[in-house]
């Protein structure tokens, strides 16, 4: 008698439900595996909500607006809490009565095959599992910034995607095999076409076609970096508002010949199309946006950073070279066209930048990261 095939199975694990860059990657690394395997069952759950039902927006709201209320008391917080003092092995000891009894149970009522952190809290438990109970389900850390800070769990995650070299020789430090560890890049999605090498475009095209963006809520100071913006008709400015409704209809109302807002949008062809299109783009460090245009190899200026880990995210995408930081946009004299148009005129700058993209693309793993996870599910039951 033919024995019944059992699906296999891979739980996501992000943190809290505001559209952050933990779920868009646990996202499209779902669609990657599902478009090749569709017969593997993925599944996506926040384990707060999981844990503490409705409480979970009450977190989320509180969180957004600390983080806009008294931005230099977060950022004071967070790394002392999680970006001091790296080399030790801090306990969390509040967050393990909170959540490691809701994660045994979760493990119990799902029991994956695999199971992918995109957020540290998560990563952190299932550590602590592996290390006390000898939890055996191999786990994935799957980095959504640029640095690792102390409150992910490390030291018995079976696998690490990370996204620079210098965070594989961080992990390194820590004692985990280079075998363990996978230099991906931030995962994006699959609809998202990766360009191998530099446009050909010529330097001196016009108009030039800039993207501003703020991340999925519009966050940011978008509406004093718009008024810097003069009439000009050789730069257009496109500036994707996310879902904040205000923003968009005062830029609007603005009625500026070459400023055009755009609303959230949620289809990936299209946001591959608006990359296409663009010469660059003008952002926050936020990781998945930050990898989607070094993926497109798009300059990528940088005018502002939310506290916490977008400011780290700066500090460490500069030390690679592969964002220029607009550090003077508020000055009074500042003119964004200006700063632009000789940018794009420089092609000593423009090579050079497209030079230093080349070498951060050279560091990655030639498999998508989705195929990799497919590899490593293959290999545990070879194992097996």
């Amino acid at each position: 008698m033919k024995e019944k095939t059992v699906n296999k199975s891979i739980l996501f694990l992000p943190f809290l439900q505001i559209p952050s860059g933990h779920h868009q990657v646990a996202k499209a690394l779902m669609e990657g595996i599902q478009q090749n395997r569709p017969d593997i069952q993925c599944e996506k759950l926040d384990i707060l909500s999981y844990s503490f039902g409705k409480i979970e927006s009450l977190v989320s709201n509180i969180y957004i607006k600390w983080i806009h209320a008294f931005p230099a008391l977060y950022s004071l917080i967070y790394r002392k809490s999680v970006y001091k003092n790296l080399e030790e092995n801090k306990r969390y000891r509040l967050y393990e009565v909170l959540f490691l009894p809701f994660m045994r149970r979760l493990l119990k009522e799902k029991q994956p095959d695999f199971i992918i952190c995109t957020h540290a809290l998560p990563s952190y438990m299932l550590n602590h599992l592996k290390e006390k109970e000898g939890l055996m389900i191999p786990v994935i850390n799957t980095y959504t910034d640029y640095f690792i800070h102390r409150f992910w769990g490390v030291q018995h995650i079976d696998y690490h995607f990370v996204t620079s070299l210098q965070m594989k020789e961080y992990l390194k430090q820590k004692g985990i095999h280079e075998d363990r560890i996978f230099v991906t890049g931030i995962p994006i999605h699959h609809k998202i076409n990766k360009l191998n090498k530099p446009e050909n475009r010529l330097k001196q095209a016009i108009p030039l076609n800039i993207l501003i963006t703020g991340g999925n809520l519009g966050a940011g100071t978008i509406e004093e970096l718009v008024n810097k913006i003069k009439a000009d008709s050789t730069i257009h400015f496109y500036v994707l508002c996310g879902t904040n409704e205000r923003l968009y209809s005062h830029l609007k109302s603005l009625d500026k010949n070459n400023v055009t807002p755009l609303k959230y949008i949620e289809s990936k062809e299209e946001i591959n199309e608006l990359y296409d299109q663009m010469d660059a783009v003008v952002t926050k460090p936020g990781g998945v946006t930050i990898s989607e245009c070094l993926f497109k190899r798009k300059p990528i200026f940088i005018y502002h950073a939310l506290p916490g880990q977008e400011e780290i995210n700066l500090e460490t995408l500069e030390e690679l070279g592969v964002i220029f930081p607009l550090k003077q946009w508020k000055d009074e004299e500042f003119s964004l066209n200006d700063w632009l148009s000789s940018f794009f005129q420089d092609s000593v700058r423009l090579d050079d930048y497209q030079s230093r993209i080349s070498t951060y693309h050279q560091q990655l793993a030639t498999e998508a990261p989705s195929k990799i996870v497919l590899d490593l599910l293959e290999s545990k039951k070879e194992r097996t």
